[in-house]
């Protein structure tokens, strides 16, 4: 049965871990899922005129003609050195809305985000990343209310953003009039567009209006020719289950092997069982038992046998399941929101192939002990 039991928890608990990867992955990715991102890009045909910027003018018909889009926001973004009086770091500033945290997801660890009145009054403000606070200021509490300067121009810190990891926790974040006008040197150039469609099944039917619009504003008749790439995360989303799936898949179909030497083990046990009672297979017949019965006493004994290994083999991989659901968490953030979780089809699969395996591992043996002659069974030593 051994070989049962762990085949049977092997299968259940891969595809379970397996299911919680998945699962903790669309928890972290699905609030991006629905965004579409719009960048500058150069046509894959040589030739032609220079591509036209993506300028507020184009944010502005998003905003009008797109439907099923909670947010359209600007942005424009680019490295630059963030100095204070002892200490210098090379961040990525970025111009944007008042939105710009809510829509990509971003929380606020100490202070506060800019508002509306600040983005209208180009107010020198900025919010740091850790990583940039704690580089210029020591520890990020130490950065609220301070003085840094971007491009020789001072700006107060009146934030700093949660930890999301690198590279996102090297931004500096600012107003984006006040970023145009004091960081990049003033115009409307936009270096990207974000676009929030209402939920991540909209996103297909959003990212063709987005292009149909733009291409319409460009004059872009070729799709060769376009000056604007159109991105989102939902295709990568689940480009990376299906492999994801296929990794699980190919993890369970491995375990599954242990299944293959459990049902090895139930065939020799049972051709030994039939061999050590050959004697009283001979009684039996000789008092009158009929071939079927025979044959579905060693098939009982066989399925019983698998069976018992497959449940005990399900309590084992639910229960390791279980056990991996509660240490997570105690292992670290990076697992904070991992769990196992136990798929009902796998748990039937699991058993019934170890039904299976009882039935056609025990088909021989009883086939072979209901075939034996009464008088050749009794004679047997």
């Amino acid at each position: 049965m051994l070989g049962i039991i762990i085949g049977v928890a092997a299968v259940i608990l891969l595809v379970a871990i397996g299911n919680g990867v998945q699962a903790s992955v669309n928890a972290k990715i699905q609030p991006l899922a629905n965004l579409i991102t719009i960048v500058p890009s150069t046509g894959n045909v040589p030739g032609g005129g220079p591509p036209r910027d993506l300028i507020d003018a184009d944010v502005d018909a998003l905003r009008r003609e797109v439907a099923n889009a909670s947010a359209v926001i600007p942005a424009v973004t680019g490295q630059a050195l963030a100095e204070t009086d002892t200490n210098k770091y090379r961040s990525q500033v970025i111009g944007s809305t008042e939105t710009w945290l809510e829509v990509n997801n971003r929380d606020m660890a100490l202070g506060t985000f800019f508002d509306h009145a600040q983005v209208r009054s180009t107010a020198r403000v900025v919010v740091l990343g850790p990583t940039v606070a704690t580089s210029l200021f020591g520890e990020p509490e130490a950065a609220l209310r301070q003085a840094v300067r971007f491009n020789h121009q001072t700006f107060q810190v009146i934030g700093v953003m949660q930890a999301a990891g690198e590279p996102a926790d090297n931004d500096a974040v600012m107003p984006l009039d006040t970023a145009r006008r004091f960081v990049f040197g003033g115009g409307d150039k936009l270096n990207q567009i974000t676009v929030q469609a209402d939920q991540a099944s909209d996103v297909p039917a959003v990212e063709d209006q987005v292009t149909s619009i733009l291409s319409d504003r460009h004059r872009i008749q070729d799709p060769a020719r376009r000056d604007f790439e159109v991105q989102s995360l939902r295709t990568r989303l689940d480009s990376f289950n299906q492999v994801l799936q296929l990794l699980t898949l190919f993890t369970a179909s491995v375990a599954s092997i242990s299944l293959l030497v459990g049902a090895i083990g139930v065939l020799n046990i049972m051709l030994v069982s039939v061999t050590e009672r050959t004697r009283e297979i001979g009684i039996r017949k000789a008092i009158g038992a009929t071939r079927g019965a025979i044959l579905n006493q060693f098939l009982i004994e066989s399925v019983v046998l698998a069976g018992l290994g497959g449940m005990i083999g399900i309590a084992v991989g639910v229960g390791l399941a279980l056990l991996g659901a509660h240490l997570a968490p105690a292992m670290g953030a990076t697992l904070s929101n991992f769990a196992p979780t136990v798929s009902i089809p796998s748990v039937l699969l699991s058993f019934g192939i170890s039904l299976a395996i009882g039935v056609i591992a025990g088909g021989y043996p009883a086939n072979r002990a209901a075939r034996l002659r009464p008088v050749e069974a009794l004679r047997y030593e």
